[in-house]
This record gives C-alpha cells, sequence and structure tokens, in this order.
C-alpha cells in the first residue's frame, strides 16, 4: 500500500509540476508578447529562443555565440524586467480580465441564439472571433 500511494504522489508531484511549468510558459509568452519590445536586444533574443524556440540554454548560447551564463543571465534579467512591468502596468492581467469577459459575452450570446435570431447571432459572434482569437468560421 506504501508503494501505491508513493507512485500516487509522485504522479500527482509530477502532473503539478508540469501544470506549472506550462502555466509559467503562457504567462512568460504573456509577457513578452506585451513587454518584449521594452527589453533589451540581447534579453528578447534568448527569451524568444527559450520560449518560441524551445532551445536550451546552451543552444541558444551557441547561436548568439554567447555563454550558456550569459544566457541564463539574460533570460533571468528579462523576466525580472517584464514582471516589474506587469506589477507597475498590469496590462497582462487586464488583457486576460477582458477575455474571460469576452469568452462569457460569446456564451451568453451563444444561449440566446433561436431559430429566428440564428443570423444576428452568428454575425454577433463572427465579430467577437477575432477578439478572441478564433477564425470567423469557428463556432
Amino acid at each position: 500500500m506504501r508503494i501505491i500511494a508513493f507512485v500516487k504522489e509522485s504522479a500527482l508531484a509530477t502532473f503539478v509540476q508540469r501544470v506549472t511549468s506550462v502555466d509559467q510558459f503562457l504567462y512568460l509568452s504573456d509577457l513578452y508578447d506585451i513587454y518584449g519590445a521594452l527589453l533589451t536586444k540581447k534579453q528578447q533574443e534568448c527569451l524568444h529562443l527559450h520560449l518560441y524556440d524551445d532551445f536550451s540554454l546552451s543552444e541558444i548560447g551557441e547561436e548568439l555565440g554567447i555563454s550558456r551564463q550569459a544566457v541564463y543571465d539574460n533570460i533571468h534579467r528579462a523576466e525580472k524586467a517584464m514582471n516589474e512591468y506587469e506589477s507597475k502596468l498590469g496590462l497582462a492581467e487586464r488583457y486576460r480580465a477582458e477575455r474571460a469577459t469576452l469568452q462569457n459575452i460569446d456564451a451568453s450570446v451563444v444561449r440566446l441564439r433561436t431559430e429566428a435570431n440564428a443570423s444576428a447571432v452568428d454575425e454577433i459572434r463572427a465579430r467577437l472571433a477575432p477578439l478572441l482569437g478564433r477564425d470567423r468560421d469557428e463556432k
């Protein structure tokens, strides 16, 4: 029984770690999309390769001709700077809140759909689609 409990705890810990790393990735991606232009060129390059091209620190160092430690320092400073921008400006949190509100509006509009107003509802949803990051034809 102890082994099974240990395996379950270990699996849960692994799952939580993966969810946390995915959440961290999404959070950093949002910050980079909003505040990336405020970073130094080297910070932008390191963070872009790390986040979007999934390069390791060593691979980024090779690509940019800098040490692994310099890559780590650039990424760490970039994260710190973006977190400071976010704490002062709150643009990423505002974006998430607005997106959640738009999703709720979209869900409400779907519930209001009847045969009589189907085309009007579809038009409203088509106008909401780009704001929600979907294609117009996506339902």
